[in-house]
């Protein structure tokens, strides 16, 4: 890997000197060493220097390293990336390695020991991974960008195969160099914010380019692993387990611009990418069958289905024969191809159903396995299956996120009787929408509505009443999800929900579904509530109960978990975080959201996204194994009162901090808040409509990418020194760091967290507010739980247990210090009193400040 990386800087450092303006290079070399340096050497004057020489830079050339630096981020991204599927395949095939444990395979192994054979089939079969996509603004990269980065990665890949000094090698080097040319001189930021049609299509590309084929495949390798030799010669005994979701198009929770026809719409891509993918690969495997009919005889019911084709499509049925003589079962698949064709272009001869297309397939396969041709038709067709099985006809599955004061404000206006506002008949055009994405591409395709800040079981009825008004008497089936946010909210759900399942609407529904339920919480705005520290006790103990309730009352529970990429959002490693949630919460179901530069980071690159789900559905599986529920539930009632202690003094803390007076005004001002509200992330807006005097409305992401802007990332971290302080027995906290999976995640999210603040910088950030107490109260509270953090993973600095991480850290941390520093620069003008600026118009300095946070956001990733 640090090859790759001395080549790509390599050929970054030849593009500034051909196409930069003169001296770029040396000037962008001058920053990188007296940064290196600085880090290095932890010296006051080395950091003074590295602020120096990006004071000195005008406006113009200040603009030019700040692209370069995060150009360079880009390409370390990159190399990072391949190197870890370099090792993925160099371990692929080694079910006997070192760390192979969080695997499918090796989970249902576990479960086979400790529950017996029958048992853990039953679990497998009943295997659910859900990840929803959401269009949550923190992918900072442009799409041109990430193309740009998508080839250079399949540049790298012919690099790696060719001969050394070979001309293949001296090809990938010089499409290289153009390809780093091109990223160079591509535009870092987008002229305007995507609409929520263009967030629809992006996510797209990750379905067309990554996890259409990698999800069978997925299936394949576990089966693999589970059966041996066995595995592709009879039917697989993986189900196809994974799910998705989207909120894009859906989620119209404080975004205007999504509206009912966008829904639609979302719906409408969705469907054209799966049925053109599965008109492709049902084609493609048609055309490699090539079994002749003597040797693997059709089945009545082949003969039939090719009979029926034939009779409807009689032209195109000779074209099909002509071409595969005697080849029965590719004349059927070819026919199905056109049948699912069909179906995309909404023709008469289409399918109604994906059952429809499941029922052919199954016949294709069967067939072929009565007349022994059973490697064919567990294999190529299998795949098939498992992809019809996992994306229907509708590829993901839209879910739709409201908020309730929304639906109060509309039935206010319904029940009042007048004429009703344009606000309140787009909420009922909604539940019309929903209908009509339910006719035309099943019940899978839509259904779920997610009732953002539930606070009663009212909140949720209301949905089936507005259901009503939009539809009387024929409303769409609908799953209502609360969604438990704030720290008071998530302390009531449990009553909540014994309340609403007695509505007639739920337990009508619940009735259809075997008794499921869906309830989601969210991790975001709790821990902005009350801290992250007493929000992931919160989290905890609200599964608790929930899930307690749950199996006293026979409901069938599964926890939607509203994580995003940055700590203070709930991110983190997931596989590892599953398996720290209380008992019966997880039950073999996992859903979760996936946003902005997350989305790409796990499912952009097969190799990962293979490993990424396999992971999490391994965690799913274990996490209601006898050993890790007993694990779970004895630790968390040994440090009850650990628990207490810190939920009470971290939250006293971070009151501490957010409720001083005049604490709103002052993070708006040592943070880019406000201008990261400029950056065309994305199409919702940044704050629900009230400015930065208040935070309640002040939504989750920027409160998080602002504080991380600032190297200081207080959202993942402010409270847990003073926790562990108010505790303060360390011998008790390192047992409960080893023995208490909630707190062993906690720390090591919460050191990796701290391993990319950085003091010096957050120091600069915290003077521009001129309130010394408040920076006081910051920079204390970060001391405080470094020692602690340090104290408990038995090291002498943070990740040293963590050896990998902390390499990766290391090697960025003074590159990001780079961009800090030019970040600084700019927020230092744009803060000072007006007509003080130094150099460069405002528009100048609010450009190279939103440059900088770009490159920030790609040096230090979870971001967001």
């Amino acid at each position: 890997m640090r090859a790759d990386v001395r080549m790509l800087g390599a050929l970054l450092g030849q593009v500034l000197r051909e196409c930069g303006s003169p001296g770029l290079f040396e000037d962008v070399e001058r920053l990188r060493l007296a940064t290196i340096q600085a880090y290095d050497e932890e010296s006051t004057h080395a950091f003074e220097r590295a602020t120096e020489i990006a004071d000195s830079f005008s406006i113009e050339r200040a603009d030019e390293v700040a692209r370069a630096f995060t150009c360079y981020f880009h390409l370390v991204n990159l190399a990072e990336e391949h190197q870890r599927v370099r090792i993925l395949r160099e371990r692929d095939g080694q079910p006997g390695r070192e760390g192979a444990v969080d695997t499918v395979a090796t989970a249902y192994a576990q479960l086979r020991r400790e529950v017996g054979d029958d048992e853990a089939q039953r679990r497998l079969d009943g295997l659910r991974f859900q990840p929803v996509f959401t269009a949550h603004p923190t992918e900072a990269r442009r799409r041109a960008v990430s193309t740009s980065i998508r080839r250079l990665s399949e540049l790298l890949s012919q690099r790696d195969v060719a001969s050394e000094g070979g001309a293949e090698q001296h090809r990938a080097h010089r499409r290289m160099l153009e390809e780093v040319d091109t990223l160079w001189r591509t535009a870092p930021l987008r002229a305007q914010k995507p609409s929520p049609t263009d967030e629809v299509r992006t996510v797209m590309s990750v379905f067309d380019e990554t996890l259409f084929t990698t999800v069978p495949h997925v299936y394949r390798r576990i089966d693999d692993a589970l059966r041996g030799e066995d595995s592709g010669a009879s039917a697989p005994v993986v189900p196809a387990f994974v799910r998705v979701g989207s909120w894009v198009g859906g989620d119209r929770d404080g975004n205007p611009f999504v509206t009912a026809s966008i829904t639609r719409e979302a719906a409408q891509i969705a469907s054209e990418h799966v049925l053109r993918g599965l008109e492709r690969a049902i084609e493609r495997i048609g055309r490699g069958l090539t079994l002749d009919a003597e040797g693997t005889p059709p089945s009545s019911m082949v003969v039939a289905l090719w009979d029926a084709f034939a009779a409807a499509e009689e032209g195109t049925a000779a074209e099909i024969a002509a071409r595969s003589p005697e080849e029965p079962h590719r004349c059927l698949l070819l026919a199905l191809a056109h049948r699912v064709a069909a179906t995309r272009h909404g023709a008469s001869n289409g399918y109604g159903a994906p059952e429809e297309l499941l029922s052919d397939l199954r016949s294709v396969q069967d067939s072929l396995a009565a007349s022994g041709a059973k490697r064919h038709a567990f294999g190529g067709i299998q795949h098939l299956i498992w992809q019809v099985e996992t994306y229907g006809f509708h590829l993901t599955e839209l879910e739709v996120r409201q908020h309730s004061q929304v639906h109060r404000e509309a039935l206010a206006e319904l029940d009042a009787g007048g004429e009703l506002s344009e606000k309140t008949q787009e909420v009922l055009e909604v539940f019309r929408a929903v209908a009509d994405i339910q006719r035309t591409y099943g019940l899978r395709a839509a259904g779920r509505y997610v009732v953002s800040f539930t606070q009663s079981a009212a909140d949720l009825a209301n949905v089936h009443r507005l259901a009503q008004y939009a539809l009387p008497g024929t409303p769409p089936v609908l799953d209502v999800v609360p969604l438990f946010e704030t720290f008071a909210d998530l302390q009531a759900a449990p009553e909540i929900l014994a309340e609403v399942v007695e509505f007639p609407e739920f337990r009508a529904r619940m009735a259809a579904t075997s008794n499921r339920l869906e309830v989601m919480l969210g991790y975001s705005d709790s821990s902005k509530d009350v801290g992250p520290v007493a929000a992931n006790l919160a989290l905890y103990e609200a599964q608790r109960k929930i899930a307690l309730w749950a199996k006293d009352a026979g409901i069938a529970l599964t926890l939607f978990h509203g994580r995003g990429g940055a700590l203070g959002r709930g991110g983190g490693p997931a596989n590892s975080a599953i398996l720290a949630q209380p008992p019966h919460s997880v039950d073999g179901r996992f859903k979760l959201t996936e946003q902005g530069e997350t989305i790409f980071a796990r499912y952009g690159e097969p190799a990962i996204a293979m490993r990424h789900i396999d992971q999490v559905a391994a965690a799913t599986l274990l996490a209601s194994s006898p050993s890790v529920e007993e694990r779970t539930s004895s630790a968390a009632a040994r440090f009850a009162d650990v628990a207490t202690t810190m939920d009470a003094a971290s939250r006293e803390r971070f009151f501490s901090l957010v409720k001083a007076e005049g604490f709103a005004p002052w993070f708006a001002t040592v943070t880019p808040l406000e201008e990261i509200g400029l950056l065309a992330l994305g199409s919702r807006p940044a704050r629900r409509g009230l400015s930065v005097e208040s935070l309640e409305d002040l939504r989750a992401i920027p409160w998080v990418f602002a504080w991380t802007q600032a190297r200081i990332n207080l959202a993942g971290w402010f409270g847990l020194g003073s926790a562990l302080e108010a505790v303060g027995d360390e011998a008790l906290l390192k047992d409960a760091y080893r023995e208490w999976p909630l707190l062993q995640t906690m720390i090591d999210n919460v050191a990796m967290s701290l391993a990319k603040t950085d003091e010096r910088i957050a120091r600069r950030y915290l003077a521009l507010g001129d309130r010394d107490d408040l920076a006081k109260l910051v920079l204390d509270e970060l001391t405080l739980t470094k020692e602690w953090v340090i104290r408990l993973t038995g090291s002498n600095g943070l990740l040293e247990n963590k050896p990998i991480l902390q390499r990766a850290v290391t090697l960025r941390s003074p590159y990001v210090d780079a961009l800090s520093l030019l970040q600084l620069r700019a927020l230092r003008e744009l803060r000072a009193p007006s007509g003080a600026t130094g150099s460069g118009t405002e528009d100048e300095q609010r450009r190279l400040l939103l440059l900088s946070v770009s490159g920030v956001a790609a040096g230090l990733q979870n971001t967001g």
